[in-house]
């Protein structure tokens, strides 16, 4: 039986998840490896961690099912986006650590950007704001601080990509130098109405065009892989960044629908179909996925803060040795000291956009202890959920008023999942299957292989696990919510 292998390249992690044809989970394997923090607000990962994870895991899952690399009909690629690496064409070597999404060291090049008017254009042609968050402006620093790099760029010596092109580029031997349009999309160079690069945009940046990817659709032709590194040649036929790759694995593909991923961040899309839905509410109109050469968009709301900030409890305050601690903790609680934590330790995403604010924490008692700070942990996510929705609401209208489905690692907690459902005042569907980014990867390649269905078809596929209805009354949820807000205006004040 024929397999499909799905590369799912996050932001603490790199796993390998193989599929069947029927698109079950046979293996898989999973790697962390190390976050970089050269400065305050810098993020960075080293390329070779990408690389060897990728590598290794990628391996380990074809070892740990016992297969051929042969059996293997095709390989899907997704991954953390807008994380940005530039390397040199001939050696295949990135000239400096991939700049990481989360990073903020070109907040203030965005903002003399703003300064002298340009956001209303970048955000008329790519759908994003102007924002440290996104692909071009790390470009740009790159260019600006690697010495001789601009000069070798317009050279054309170098190549641009993120994570997913540097993938293909280093499985493929060099061979291929593409993205896919997802991430085209999230780079602040491609102009989502016309799916180009952006000539005026890498102008204004001084970013040379020679610099950037082929961008195709997310199910094609990406090349194969160098037979040494599986022993057999496997073509790569799928790819999407990370949150699109969960909107196609959550079978979101009518209008109206929403999904809402918890991993490192939190990403809520809105399927639009064909129209581009400008935001008023400071979203993102992006693109969902494009097949055949058709584009559906999306809006979509950032957190940059959710699975991290449980993360943070285990790591930097050491209060839980496992993530699933937390749920015990939540429960645990004095729910009456009503403690707010505000995650903002890279900055807040949508609908604020505000990159200078830093975390903080409010209502703390003597009492508070470690069961009030992962409650307040948990909580967080919801809160910044609801944020997220009531934005979509009011730009895409009652549409967007139904069920969420959600997926990604936090989605295993059913305390946070009733507290998201009970704070939204609406129900919150977690599937059978949770993978839904190695998921949607693996069927956008299997697509494109001939072994999986159309897109419609594919839907019927999706099964519920269990739906988490609203049990909280309207007067707590209206309290608990204006205590968040008043939180995150004081944060922002400081």
């Amino acid at each position: 039986m024929p397999h499909i292998l799905a590369i799912d390249q996050g932001t603490t992690s790199s796993r390998a998840i193989l599929f069947d044809a029927g698109l079950k989970v046979v293996a898989l394997a999973q790697e962390e490896f190390p976050q970089l923090y050269p400065a305050p607000g810098w993020v960075e990962h080293d390329p070779s961690d990408l690389w060897s994870t990728v590598a290794g895991t990628a391996r380990a899952v074809i070892e740990k099912a016992g297969i051929d690399a042969g059996d293997i009909a095709a390989i899907g690629i997704t991954n953390q986006r807008e994380t940005t690496l530039i390397w040199d064409r001939a050696t295949g070597q990135p000239i400096h650590h991939a700049i990481v999404w989360q990073d903020r060291r070109t907040a203030n090049t965005c903002t003399a950007l703003k300064d002298a008017g340009h956001e209303a254009m970048i955000t008329a042609r790519t759908g994003l704001l102007l924002d440290p968050y996104f692909s071009a402006t790390k470009v740009k620093w790159l260019l600006d601080h690697v010495p001789g790099a601009r000069a070798r760029a317009k050279a054309g010596e170098l190549a641009f990509g993120t994570v997913d092109s540097f993938l293909i580029w280093k499985l493929t031997g060099g061979r291929v130098h593409a993205t896919d349009a997802t991430n085209a999309a999230r780079t602040m160079l491609f102009n989502i109405a016309t799916n180009e690069w952006d000539a005026e945009i890498c102008a204004l940046l001084d970013v040379p065009m020679s610099l950037l990817p082929e961008v195709k659709d997310c199910a094609a032709d990406f090349g194969t892989t160098r037979a040494d590194l599986f022993g057999h040649e496997i073509p790569i036929l799928g790819v999407a960044g990370d949150q699109q790759a969960a909107t196609v694995g959550q079978a979101c593909f009518a209008p109206g629908m929403m999904k809402s991923t918890y991993g490192t961040g939190c990403f809520a899309l809105l399927n639009t179909g064909s129209d581009m839905v400008p935001s008023t509410n400071r979203l993102l109109t992006t693109i969902a996925y494009r097949l055949n050469g058709q584009t559906t968009y999306a809006l979509e709301g950032s957190i940059f803060i959710a699975g991290a900030v449980v993360q943070w409890l285990r790591d930097g305050l050491k209060i839980i040795r496992e993530a699933k601690e937390t749920q015990l903790l939540a429960e645990a609680a004095d729910a009456a000291q009503g403690v707010v934590l505000v995650p903002a330790f890279t900055g807040l995403g949508a609908p604020y956009w505000r990159p200078d604010c830093r975390g903080a924490i409010y209502g703390l008692t003597r009492n508070s202890g470690p069961a009030e700070l992962a409650r307040a942990a948990l909580e967080s996510v919801g809160y910044q959920t609801r944020d997220l929705l009531q934005a979509m609401r009011s730009d895409w209208g009652a549409a967007a008023d139904g069920v969420l489905r959600v997926d990604g690692g936090m989605t295993a907690s059913d305390w946070a999942m009733q507290f998201l459902s009970d704070i939204l005042g609406a129900p919150v569907d977690r599937p059978v299957v949770t993978e839904t980014t190695a998921l949607g990867a693996a069927y956008l390649a299997g697509m494109q292989a001939g072994l999986c269905p159309p897109p419609a078809e594919f839907a019927k596929s999706w099964a519920l696990q269990r739906r988490f209805e609203p049990a909280m009354s309207e007067t707590d949820r209206s309290a608990k919510y204006a205590r968040w807000q008043r939180a995150v205006q004081a944060t922002m004040s400081v």
